[in-house]
């Protein structure tokens, strides 16, 4: 079984956990706009293609999959997910299979103004949040919503456009200036809405990130919970899988109404006791791997639902207590 991660990037691990599953049987294969993307470092076969807004991306990319006999896709990059899940059909046709969600559940993952409502529609909490610039201010007046607050982009990914702000003047200064970040940053294809920008209340307190795990069939299977407890770039750099029944539930309950496949990247964040749910990213995140080491392997269970198996969903419960950290290490990504 070959397999194909598109939009390779930094995480190296990934490829890694996969081709311990795969071993001999198989190749990992990578694809990367840039040549000296670190991840494809770990990779049998290394690919450079264009943009994954370049209008013949698509194309190239199943070329590629028919060239290198692969089986299965695998994307690590939040802009790529809607593109990819518009076009699984053609995939199809060319015997690959792509491990991502349809495009309603991109939808709902992509657009953080209708993630807040789909999690409010389960009777969830999530950070009041609003979209509409002079509604914004309205309730910052009216004392609805306080300061400190957050700004960035509706549709975005990494930490590309947040901005904290403590006032109403900073607030006008830092919206304005932020409208022009995004537009002319990578996710201005994206942004095209005109109201591209959430204005958020910032939750203080205790962070943790959920894998959450469904089968092919969008079936729940498990959730892995960690507090993080050391961020960098927007990314949980350190984390401890701990045994939290409410997160747990709090997992099982957006399991099983999303409907998502595979990996759910969620964060979540408690204040005075309460939980609020932030936000949903339908992939395997950067909070994935502290999952991995503390036992769970997703990578396995998505292997064996490909060629038509089952696994125990032991497979996603971690080990408790397990701390891990990311660190530094040089890479030689010359060619």
């Amino acid at each position: 079984m070959n397999i194909l991660f598109t939009c390779a990037g930094r995480r190296r691990y990934l490829l890694k956990y996969f081709k311990e599953v795969i071993g001999d049987s198989g190749k990992i294969v990578a694809a990367d706009m840039s040549s000296n993307a670190p991840a494809l470092t770990a990779a049998d076969v290394k690919l450079q293609v264009p943009g994954v807004y370049a209008p013949n991306y698509i194309d190239v990319v199943i070329s590629l999959c028919k060239q290198h006999d692969i089986k299965v896709l695998i994307s690590l990059n939040d802009l790529e997910l809607p593109i990819l899940s518009a076009r699984k059909d053609d995939f199809k046709a060319a015997g690959v299979n792509v491990i991502v969600s349809d495009p309603n559940v991109i939808d709902i993952c992509f657009d953080k103004y209708k993630t807040a409502q789909f999690i409010e529609s389960l009777g969830l909490k999530t950070p009041k949040t609003y979209i509409n610039y002079n509604e914004a201010v309205a309730a910052i007046k009216s004392g609805d919503l306080k300061f400190p607050l957050i700004i960035k982009p509706r549709w975005g990914s990494g930490s590309i456009g947040l901005e904290i702000v403590d006032d109403l003047e900073e607030l006008e200064i830092v919206y304005r200036l932020d409208q022009k970040k995004v537009k002319k940053s990578i996710l201005a294809t994206a942004s095209s809405d005109d109201e591209f920008l959430l204005i958020q209340e910032v939750i203080n307190g205790l962070e943790y990130g959920l894998d959450i795990v469904n089968d092919l069939n969008k079936n729940y299977r498990g959730v892995s919970v960690k507090q993080k407890l050391a961020m960098r770039a927007g990314e949980t750099d350190k984390a401890i899988t701990i045994d939290n029944a409410k997160l747990r539930e709090i997992g099982s309950i957006l399991g099983c109404n999303l409907g998502h496949i595979a990996n759910l990247d969620c964060d979540v964040l408690e204040r005075d006791g309460e939980y609020y749910v932030l936000e949903l990213n339908p992939r395997f995140g950067g909070g994935y791997p502290f999952s991995h080491e503390a036992g769970v392997n997703v990578p396995k269970a998505i292997v064996a639902w490909v060629q038509g198996k089952d696994v125990d969903d032991s497979l996603f419960v971690p080990e408790y207590g397990k701390i891990s950290s990311k660190c530094d290490i040089l890479l030689n990504v010359g060619c």
